[in-house]
C-alpha cells in the first residue's frame, strides 16, 4: 500500500519497488508541476550499519504522456552511483555529518538526471548531483533538515531532490489485509462466528515510523504539456491534461560473483516495476498477473480493464459487511460494468460529469495518474479530493495529504457510479466509508514546500 510489496517478485526487490507516486500543480508556483516518486519501502530508521539507498544497478524513470496515446512524450531518467571513501571501516560515517560534503560521511550517493523526448533523444543531462545521507541520529546527523535542504539541486528550469524521506502514505494495512477489516466499522464486519468486535475501533497507520527513498522533481508546466503552452489551455481542454507514471528497470542479465563479492550486469534494461494510480496493482490486478503487470507498459492496460469493470473489492464489500451495502450488492448481481471506475483509472473523467472538471486523455485505456494542469492549487485542501469538492486533489493527480484509500473505498462502494447513472443511489454506508486516518497520523508530517514529504525519522529517537 499504496504499492508497497504489491507483487510477489517485486516484494523481493525493494530497491526497485515503486511505492507511491504524487503529481500536483505546485502551491505557490502554479506554473510548475511537482512529481514525487517513492521507492525502497518499509525502511526501519535504525536499519544500519548498511543504511538504505537507491540502487546503482536500477534505472529509475518518471514518464509523462501529454497526447493521450499511453506512450511517454517526456521521460526523466535517474541513475545513481555510490562512492566509498574509506575501505577500512564498517561505519557509514566516522563522525558527525554536518554537510553533504562532510569527510565524515563514508558512503555517499550521486546521481544523474536526463530529460528524454518521445523519440528517445536527450534534451539535457545533469550529472553528479548529491543525495543526502540517511537520518541516523542526533550525533551522526545533528541538523538533518539542513542536510536535506543542501540536497535540493538545480536542473534546467527546475529543481530536484533524491534521498530519504518519511513515508507519507497512511493506511491501516494491518486491518485492511485482515480480511478487509476497517476498524471504524469492525463491529459491522462478518466475523466468521468469532465475534471479536462489539464496537467500532480506532484506525492505526501501519506505515507510521517507516522511511522511503524519494525522487522529487519540480519542472515548468511548459516542459510537460502538449506543445509547451502553459496558460493557453483551459481546464476543459484535453491538452491541459498529462498522464504520469513511474518505472524501475534492471539490466536483463546478472552474472553473480563475476569477481569476489561483485555482480556484473549486461543487456538491455527490463522493466520490473511501475506505478500510476495508487492501489491499481495492489487491489485491482489478481495475484497471478501482478508480476506481468509490473513488466508491461500502460498501453497494455486494456488487457486488465475487465478487473476494473468488475473489481473484486466491490464484490467483497457486501459479503464482508452483511446488509450494509444492499445497493452495491444489487449492482454487482446485475454485472453492470463499472464505467465510473474505468474512467477514473484508465481514461480520465470526461468534461460534463463533474461541474467544471475533466482530466480525460482520450480512449486509450492506460493506468496513469492524470493531472489537469489548468486547475490551480486549492487554497483550502480537502483530503477527499474531487469527491470532497476539491478539484485539485485525487483523482486529479495526487497530493501528499490526499486520503486515497478512503477515496478509493468510496468509489468502489458505488459513490462515483451515481455520477453516470442518476437512477443509482449509493448506500448510506458508502457515502461515509473511510479508513479513519488522515495526514495528522503521519509521523514526521509534511513540508509546505519542495520536496513536501517530511523529514525522515532517525534511528536513535525511533528505535524499531
Amino acid at each position: 500500500m499504496s504499492s508497497h510489496r504489491e507483487a510477489p517478485e517485486i516484494s523481493k526487490d525493494p530497491v526497485a519497488d515503486s511505492t507511491d507516486l504524487y503529481a500536483f500543480v505546485t502551491p505557490g508556483h502554479p506554473d510548475t508541476v511537482t512529481i514525487i516518486a517513492n521507492y525502497v519501502p518499509f525502511q526501519l530508521p535504525a536499519g544500519g550499519p548498511n543504511f538504505f539507498e537507491f540502487g546503482d544497478d536500477v534505472l529509475y524513470e518518471i514518464h509523462i504522456d501529454n497526447n493521450g496515446d499511453g506512450y511517454p512524450d517526456v521521460t526523466f531518467q535517474f541513475r545513481f552511483r555510490t562512492e566509498l571513501r574509506n575501505n577500512n571501516t564498517f561505519l557509514y560515517n566516522t563522525g558527525p555529518i554536518e554537510s553533504i560534503d562532510s569527510k565524515n560521511w563514508n558512503r555517499r550517493q550521486f546521481y544523474s538526471v536526463t530529460m528524454v523526448d518521445s523519440k528517445g533523444r536527450q534534451k539535457w543531462v545533469c550529472k553528479d548531483l548529491k543525495c543526502p545521507p540517511c537520518n541516523i541520529g542526533p550525533l551522526s546527523t545533528p541538523d538533518y533538515s539542513k542536510l536535506a535542504y543542501q540536497a535540493i539541486q538545480n536542473i534546467p528550469n527546475g529543481k530536484v531532490f533524491a534521498g530519504q524521506r518519511a513515508d507519507g502514505f497512511f493506511a491501516d494495512i494491518g486491518a485492511i489485509f485482515d480480511l478487509g477489516n476497517l476498524r471504524p466499522f469492525q463491529n459491522l464486519h462478518e466475523q466468521f462466528g468469532l465475534q471479536l468486535f462489539a464496537k467500532a475501533g480506532t484506525a492505526v497507520n501501519g506505515l507510521n515510523g517507516f522511511n522511503v527513498h524519494s525522487i522529487a522533481l519540480q519542472v515548468p508546466i511548459n516542459d510537460v504539456v502538449y506543445g509547451g503552452q502553459y496558460g493557453r489551455y483551459k481546464r476543459q481542454d484535453k491538452e491541459a491534461v498529462i498522464g504520469v507514471w513511474t518505472s524501475a528497470s534492471r539490466q536483463q542479465v546478472t552474472l553473480r560473483a563475476d569477481a569476489p563479492g561483485v555482480n556484473a550486469e549486461a543487456g538491455p534494461d527490463v522493466q520490473v516495476s511501475r506505478l500510476g494510480n495508487p492501489l491499481f496493482n495492489e487491489v485491482i490486478v489478481p495475484m497471478s498477473l501482478k508480476d506481468a503487470w509490473n513488466s508491461l507498459p500502460p498501453t497494455e492496460d486494456k488487457n486488465f480493464a475487465r478487473f476494473v469493470s468488475q473489481p473484486e473489492l466491490a464484490q467483497l464489500l457486501p459479503v464482508l459487511y452483511p446488509n450494509v451495502f444492499p445497493n452495491l450488492a444489487a449492482l454487482n448481481a446485475a454485472k453492470t460494468p463499472r464505467a465510473d471506475l474505468l474512467a477514473i483509472l484508465l481514461t480520465g473523467i470526461p468534461y460534463g460529469i463533474i461541474p467544471n472538471f475533466q482530466n480525460n486523455t482520450g480512449n486509450v485505456q492506460a493506468d496513469m495518474l492524470r493531472l489537469n494542469t489548468a486547475i490551480p492549487p486549492s487554497s483550502s485542501q480537502n483530503a477527499f479530493g474531487v469527491l470532497g469538492g476539491d478539484l485539485a486533489g485525487f483523482p486529479n493527480g495526487r497530493r501528499v495529504a490526499d486520503d486515497v484509500v478512503s477515496i478509493a473505498l468510496r468509489a468502489v462502494a458505488g459513490v462515483t457510479f451515481s455520477l453516470i447513472d442518476k437512477n443509482f443511489k449509493p448506500d448510506n454506508a458508502a457515502t461515509i466509508l473511510k479508513q479513519g486516518l488522515s495526514a495528522s497520523n503521519v509521523k514526521g508530517g509534511f513540508l509546505n514546500s519542495f520536496p513536501f514529504l517530511g523529514t525522515p525519522l532517525d534511528g536513535f529517537n525511533n528505535p524499531s
